[in-house]
């Protein structure tokens, strides 16, 4: 279920989950798309010479062979750096990284090798007749701005924004059973997708209703307890007890800090 189309500025889609919680995506514009593939086609095109000029200096006592050999190097290059970056970095190449875009799957989940080989090999169409133009003029009319490769791979390119802790977990409570080996190792123990679905509704429990919001975290806090074979603490709520493990799952201990100088501040609405 999406919103009315929005071409030019950010749109929103909504995906309901199996628990009827809604949760909305900020959708990237065709202006911001538009600059992270200048930055990924600059990076594109210099590898490209780079690899060139070498093979060229290379083969130079075989012209028509260097020939035919650049131009399966360059579309080599020009598919294997958004395949190979999208599929490491969950949707992201150095563009899209620098403009805080991201793709994920229409369900809301990140992309694997499959999405992101199946958006990018569908590039040569969505390129025609010139500068992106039927991928321009098919985000421009779609209701989730996507383009043929998006269609075709059930993708969507969102803004993405970042994970704010909490001012509740600051009480030593909580900073103590942060400081839990345990408790630490069984958090990271936690699955790609179940990490997922933890971060999406840390991010984004501000945009629910009160009902829903509560329901949503019931079912996180009692299948976390399962997860970790840990009994939740009497004095956190579900709702709590979910954020203190999204926090244990941040990187290390000075990106806490670093995101807990936002504590106070409200998710952006889109």
């Amino acid at each position: 279920m999406t919103s009315p189309p929005a071409p030019l500025l950010d749109g929103n889609h909504t995906v309901l989950t199996p628990e009827y919680v809604e949760f909305r995506f900020t959708l990237a514009g065709l202006y911001s798309r538009f600059l992270a593939w200048l930055v990924d086609t600059l990076i594109v095109a210099l590898g490209c010479s780079a690899i060139l000029l070498g093979l060229n200096m290379a083969l130079s006592f075989f012209p028509g062979f260097a020939s035919a050999l650049s131009v399966v190097i360059y579309f080599l290059v020009d598919w294997g750096y958004a395949i190979t970056l999208e599929t490491a970095w969950s949707g992201q190449t150095v563009g899209k990284r620098l403009l805080s875009l991201r793709v994920i799957q229409e369900s809301g989940v990140r992309i694997g090798f499959y999405h992101a080989a199946l958006r990018n090999l569908a590039r040569p169409v969505d390129r025609l007749p010139f500068l992106y133009l039927v991928g321009g003029l098919s985000a421009l009319l779609s209701r989730s701005h996507q383009r043929l490769g998006d269609m075709l791979a059930g993708t969507i390119v969102v803004r993405e924004r970042r994970l704010r802790v909490p001012s509740a977990l600051g009480t030593p409570a909580e900073e103590g059973l942060l400081a839990d080996a345990l408790f630490i190792s069984r958090v990271k123990k936690l699955s790609t997708e179940e990490r997922d679905v933890i971060f999406s509704a840390a991010l984004r429990r501000e945009e629910l209703s009160m009902e829903a919001r509560l329901r949503l975290f019931s079912t996180l806090g009692a299948r976390l307890q399962d997860a970790l074979a840990m009994e939740k603490p009497a004095h956190l709520s579900d709702e709590k007890w979910t954020l203190l493990v999204a926090t244990a799952l941040l990187p290390s201990p000075s990106a806490r800090g670093r995101l807990g100088g936002l504590r106070t501040r409200q998710p952006t609405r889109p």
